[in-house]
């Protein structure tokens, strides 16, 4: 499991966590967030801030999660690590620069959770069939237990199925998959369809 935690000045997530782990609810409320096709265009193994484009409304989307007092965290699969395309230094480079431009727009991730293996195509360390990787609850369990994540009042917005299945693994029953074409999909059971992160996160408002 890969963790880079982003903000280390949220005092009360860490009194939650601890206040949880002596047996009381756990009572922070968030986001879970992928991010290639989600937060920025899917263009595939991305290494660069060049090759990195966010997708329309998403900061916006960001800021109405952060004004209804919900955290925000960033899951990814990382295989493009375990394939030899690209190194973990230039992964956290990439993580390091899209963090900045949240923060410009005033918005804080609180941690971003990423998995650099692949159970079949890694490279030396990185071939793990490891409990990270979505469809595995790994990366969400761990913002879990890091900041007293309640997982049945949290969200999980994701493009790909084993992003949703990686939400009903870890808790979540609220949970939408993202798609340009929202009526393209007959699979319905367990999640709901979005055009874009704004609009799946304008319904998580409301409902």
């Amino acid at each position: 499991m890969m963790v880079l935690v982003v903000s280390e000045n949220n005092v009360n997530y860490g009194i939650l966590f601890t206040i949880s782990r002596h047996g009381y609810a756990f009572t922070v409320k968030a986001f879970f967030l992928d991010r290639d096709g989600v937060i920025n265009i899917d263009h595939g193994y991305l290494s660069s801030p060049e090759q990195f484009d966010f997708n329309p409304g998403v900061f916006e989307a960001c800021k109405i999660i952060k004004e209804a007092g919900f955290a925000i965290f960033i899951v990814t699969n990382q295989s493009g690590i375990a394939r030899g395309y690209f190194s973990e230094g230039a992964y956290q480079t990439l993580n390091k620069w899209m963090l900045g431009q949240f923060s410009k727009q005033g918005i804080t991730i609180d941690a971003v959770y990423y998995c650099p293996h692949h159970a079949t195509h890694g490279i030396g360390d990185y071939l793990q069939d490891c409990d990270c990787r979505k469809p595995k609850p790994g990366m969400l369990l761990k913002a879990k237990q890091e900041f007293g994540v309640d997982m049945a009042a949290s969200v999980m917005i994701g493009d790909k199925l084993s992003d949703v299945e990686a939400g009903h693994n870890a808790g979540i029953s609220k949970c939408y998959l993202i798609d340009s074409q929202p009526h393209s999909r007959t699979e319905t059971t367990g999640y709901d369809v979005a055009g874009s992160l704004l609009n799946a996160v304008r319904k998580a408002i409301k409902n």
